[in-house]
């Protein structure tokens, strides 16, 4: 019996530290700035390069609401260490909540939310 409890213990630990790594993302998106129709996002990339989207969908903020105003979508090819990203994106000015997404093979790997005033 005590072999039995053994192995369903360091199975059930195997699980939940597969669970845990499995939605991991090794890139992280930093901090984000906007000029003249243009976003800039820094982005690290501790994994290997690989192919990528970035979303960007911005938010109007009016009073206390807030509705979609648009969305932008872009591929990249993320290469390793840290760089910026230039999202094409024609902001009146406003103040806007910028929803950041980094999807890879379909996935959503890490997101952020900005606050940015135009």
């Amino acid at each position: 019996m005590p072999d039995l409890f053994r192995f369903f213990f360091f199975s059930a630990i195997a699980l939940a530290l597969m669970a845990v790594v499995s939605g991991c993302s090794t890139a992280t998106i930093g901090d984000t700035s906007y000029n003249q129709g243009n976003l800039s996002v820094s982005l690290v990339n501790a994994g290997q390069p690989s192919p990528a989207f970035i979303q960007v969908t911005a938010y109007k903020i009016a009073g206390f609401s807030q509705s979609e105003y648009t969305t932008v979508s872009i591929p990249v090819d993320l290469a390793g260490g840290p760089y910026t990203l230039t999202v094409p994106i024609d902001l009146p000015a406003g103040s806007y909540k910028i929803y950041i997404y980094l999807i890879e093979n379909g996935e959503r790997q890490t997101a952020v939310i900005r606050d940015i005033t135009v």
